[in-house]
């Protein structure tokens, strides 16, 4: 049996995760590729115009999956192991996929307001007629391989903070600082300029002091809040925000973000993304950006 997975949005939460999970269940994970220009068009196509960018990402990926597989896998995220709540849209995405695809749909809501992580996955191996105790191994074991993943990252990423390079975070959700075709190759376009890129995501949080931030209901907002406190230990010569155009919780986590890193004194720069933004353009306003800082 073949378990579709779209390379995109909420994949970038756990990546690596999902598809050994199900290989582990002796299933054939298959992923859509990386986004490309065909992608995105499919997924505007059938995107309500008011719909973030990076969900039209999703459903070109989404599109692109259908047919090729027996099932496509779409959890329903609700809340993490602390409470708090992924955006909003996504939870009607399993809905949605259903609407405008011929493959059936693989879906568990995922809410651990109401029950921890492992007791929904259950559920959902169960879906697939596999046994309590195949479905354990299969998660102990993805769970081991997606820590050796973030851990080598995260060790990477120090590696390149202690060091004497000039350096630039990248601020962004995990499905825009991943996708190279989404933000434009924006890491590689700083480092031809001479500038060490850091993604966010990348920083393993420190037990940091939040009285700055605000208590947000979102779990990306406590997140990136921990990890812009920690990474300000650091020697850091600007930041870059990125956003996809049309999200709403952005929009106000941005000024916060902004706030905190002109407190500090660091150069900040905002850029928003989605299918019509130009790569002059776009080139342009970082190195513009990176002629203003001191490096």
């Amino acid at each position: 049996m073949k378990i579709g997975i779209p390379r995109a949005l909420i994949y970038w939460k756990r990546p690596i995760f999902w598809e050994n999970f199900f290989e582990n269940l002796q299933f054939e994970a298959v992923l859509s590729p990386k986004t490309n220009k065909k992608i995105v068009e499919e997924g505007v196509k059938i995107s309500d115009p008011e719909t973030c960018f990076s969900n039209k990402v999703y459903f070109g990926h989404l599109k692109w999956l259908d047919e090729k597989c027996d099932f496509i896998f779409v959890p329903r995220l609700k809340t993490n192991k602390e409470k708090l709540e992924y955006c909003p849209k996504f939870f009607g995405l399993p809905d949605l996929a259903k609407v405008f695809l011929k493959t059936k749909i693989l879906t568990q809501e995922f809410d651990e307001k109401k029950e921890k992580f492992e007791k929904s996955l259950l559920k959902l191996g169960k879906k697939l007629g596999k046994s309590k105790r195949e479905i354990l191994k299969a998660f102990k074991i993805a769970k081991e391989k997606e820590k050796i993943f973030l851990e080598k990252r995260e060790k990477e990423t120090l590696k390149k903070l202690t060091s004497s390079f000039p350096k630039i975070v990248l601020i962004s959700h995990p499905y825009n600082l991943f996708d190279d075709y989404v933000n434009l190759r924006i890491a590689q376009r700083i480092e031809k300029l001479g500038v060490l890129p850091i993604f966010l995501e990348n920083v393993k949080p420190e037990n940091v002091n939040l009285d700055f931030w605000p208590k947000f209901h979102w779990e990306f907002g406590k997140e990136i809040a921990q990890k812009i406190e920690t990474i300000l230990k650091y020697k850091i010569s600007g930041a870059i925000q990125i956003s996809s155009f049309a999200c709403g919780c952005d929009a106000v986590l941005k000024e916060f973000v902004e706030k905190r890193f002109k407190k500090e004194k660091i150069p900040f720069l905002y850029l928003i993304i989605d299918e019509h933004t130009g790569e002059a353009g776009f080139q342009t306003r970082i190195e513009a950006f990176l002629d203003t800082i001191k490096i």
